[in-house]
């Protein structure tokens, strides 16, 4: 029996099990296992006519970890790497194995540039983010968001304080650096006016 300090019976033969359990050993014989033709090479079962694929155009420029010798023959093209973030990802791979955790990191940093990234870009072509709408705020002052909160077992009601600043830091953090720049520029052309008069 297991998890007890009793040991353990001799363990049932093959055909005492065929005989306890319907169907047991079905894919012990080769001839009835139906992955089989996929398991040897057969090119004249399997229509196969190659013995490995052709590449899709742009191998060599993708990123690869250091641990495979190439990329595989089909990878994926939808969101090629572009700006810092591309760079970083692009070291990532050239210069860690995924068995790193720098490897890793750099990857999740990595992303948070691309979010930086893609903000200005954002503003650079007038259609800034707004974090009203987009954060979520306003469907939880009108989806009842408070009431589902109390008395809930949920897990984000530990953190929920947290929420607001987590979700608000970059904005306030733009908010302060854009007036800082304000300030310390209307303070220069103060000081150029005193200086002239």
């Amino acid at each position: 029996m297991a998890y007890t300090a009793e040991k353990p019976g001799p363990r049932a033969t093959s055909d005492q099990l065929r005989a306890r359990i319907p169907g047991w050993g079905v894919d012990l014989d080769p001839r009835d296992r139906p992955s089989v033709p996929k398991e040897r090479f057969a090119p004249e079962v399997t229509g196969a006519h190659w013995d490995f694929p052709e590449r899709q155009p742009g191998y060599d420029t993708r990123e690869r970890s250091i641990e495979h010798a190439f990329v595989t023959p089909v990878f994926g093209t939808a969101a090629p790497l572009k700006g810092l973030s591309g760079a970083v990802r692009r070291y990532a791979y050239r210069r860690y194995s995924e068995g790193r955790a720098a490897h890793w990191l750099l990857l999740i940093g990595a992303d948070r540039i691309d979010v930086v990234e893609s903000r200005i870009r954002a503003v650079l072509q007038g259609k800034p983010d707004n974090p009203v709408t987009e954060s979520g705020l306003r469907s939880e002052i009108t989806g009842h968001g408070g009431s589902a909160r109390r008395r809930s077992p949920r897990a984000d009601v530990k953190h929920q304080w947290l929420d607001p600043f987590v979700s608000g830091a970059p904005w306030i953090a733009a908010a302060g650096f854009v007036a800082a720049a304000v300030g310390r520029r209307k303070t220069r052309a103060q000081k150029r006016e005193d200086a002239r008069g």
